[in-house]
């Protein structure tokens, strides 16, 4: 197939963002819209959901891991180059959607016109203001014949300061006023702040595997340009690679002669390794090393379990299951552990329970894996008092995230446990029964505020 010439979309006609909503609000859907009318698919019944490529995500009709697309529009007569980066909507995988706004100068913020403001689109909604970026509120779903975009728009503005007039109302499964918001993106959202006459400085912001091709990474260009056959060098590893194809995703990877700086796309260079694309890495050319990207504040697991192989004469199919899998999702940790009864195995640690049992899943559909999954906990932390362990452990505080690994009761003073700040968005008829709930579980109440007339936003330490 024909290689494409990137270098026609300069800098300030590109423009890189997200869609972010609580789940089921139809963000899926919109970009399955955004893709047709761009003529980047073409319009049938199977375009349901085409980011969404897992059979789990498939299944629970949920986003679990980030996708990116280039988009081709001519707007006022000139061609524009839209990079839509999905996000999950789910809380477990809020790191994703950090990961994914790093790339971006832009949200879209879709809110169901029937549903209102969610939980889940007050925490996007932040992720998305301290990341600076430009709003677009979108209301969706006014096909509905519950719909209220009134009473959504009034939430809009009290919530998030955002005056009503800037709300699009659409329908993305009908494609109503969809071509809208293609208008809104490239007038409210500035293009990428950079230029290709600087050096190569490239972020990996996610990462695949191909049994034939080795990894695949996923780059966000903040700087120069990138071609085939040249030699890039990883912040991270120090290796050096020669690239063998760089390319955009319309969201099949299409080959282009070369990527320039503002643009996302992807890179084949001979990794061979499932570690060596490190996910918040930047890579530069040989020679010409560069000051790397910020990282991503790592995901902290919440959630452990250990995880066995039924037989063990699978423990290193399993290994390497794990290691492919942990790659495609890097919040995840894994230590070795084992045990008397189940033998030798691996203690993993999850951002919550959905994504405990997404990854399971995946290892059986993907991997064809059974495990044994023990019963999930959480980590605390011991305050210790003797001296001997202190010496031993070189601090005062041990995270515990084996009950296993529990230190004697006489030699610890206090033990401590993981606090969560909740967010809880209710109509007014239950909040007597919310507050009691909580009370009950110990918490403290943060903040209490009237989205409308019937809808509460309550805020607890937990």
């Amino acid at each position: 197939q024909e290689k494409l010439d990137m270098s026609t979309y300069p800098v300030e006609s590109i423009r890189n963002f997200s869609i972010i909503a609580h789940v089921d609000h139809g963000k899926s859907t919109l970009a399955d819209r955004l893709l047709e009318i761009t003529g980047t698919i073409s319009k049938t019944d199977r375009n349901k959901q085409v980011l969404d490529k897992l059979q789990v995500e498939r299944e629970r009709g949920i986003t679990v891991k980030a996708q990116s697309a280039s988009l081709f529009y001519n707007h006022e007569g000139i061609n524009y180059l839209l990079n839509l980066i999905d996000t999950p909507g789910h809380v477990d995988f809020s790191y994703e959607v950090s990961r994914s706004l790093s790339a971006c100068q832009g949200v879209i913020l879709v809110v169901d016109a029937n549903e209102g403001i969610q939980a889940q689109t007050v925490a996007n909604f932040y992720l998305a203001f301290e990341a600076q970026l430009s709003i677009i509120p979108v209301i969706n779903k006014i096909d509905l014949k519950n719909a209220d975009p009134e009473r959504v728009e009034k939430q809009i503005e009290k919530l998030f300061d955002i005056s009503r007039d800037e709300c699009i109302r659409i329908s993305a499964k009908q494609g109503t006023n969809v071509e809208k918001v293609l208008q809104e993106v490239i007038e409210k959202i500035p293009p990428p702040q950079c230029n290709t006459a600087d050096p190569l400085k490239a972020l990996v912001f996610d990462s695949t595997f191909d049994h034939y091709r080795g990894v695949i990474a996923n780059i966000a260009l903040f700087g120069g340009e990138i071609a085939k056959g040249q030699k890039i060098v990883s912040a991270h590893t120090k290796k050096r690679y020669e690239v063998n194809e760089v390319g955009i995703l319309t969201p099949n990877e299409q080959p282009a002669h070369k990527l320039y700086a503002g643009q996302v796309g992807y890179l084949i260079a001979g990794m061979k390794e499932v570690t060596e694309a490190q996910i918040g890495d930047t890579l530069f050319l040989y020679k010409q090393p560069v000051e790397p990207l910020p990282g991503f504040k790592s995901a902290k697991p919440m959630v452990f379990a250990g995880m066995y192989p039924i037989d063990q004469t699978e423990y290193n199919n399993l290994k390497s299951a794990l290691e492919r899998l942990t790659l495609n999702d890097s919040s995840v940790t894994v230590h070795r552990d084992s045990s008397l009864a189940l033998g030798a195995g691996w203690r993993l640690g999850f951002l919550g329970l959905l994504h405990m049992e997404v990854f399971n899943q995946r290892l059986e559909q993907e991997y064809n894996m059974s495990v044994i999954l023990t019963a999930p906990t959480v980590p605390y932390k011991a305050v210790l008092s003797s001296a001997k362990l202190i010496k031993e452990y070189g601090k005062d505080q041990i995270t515990i995230i084996n009950p296993a690994q529990f230190p004697d009761k006489l030699s610890v003073s206090e033990y401590l446990e993981p606090v969560v700040l909740g967010t809880i968005v209710t109509p007014h008829e239950y909040i007597g029964k919310i507050i009691t709930l909580c009370q009950d579980r110990r918490a403290v109440q943060k903040d209490m505020l009237y989205i409308d007339e019937n809808r509460v936003m309550l805020k607890y330490l937990f």
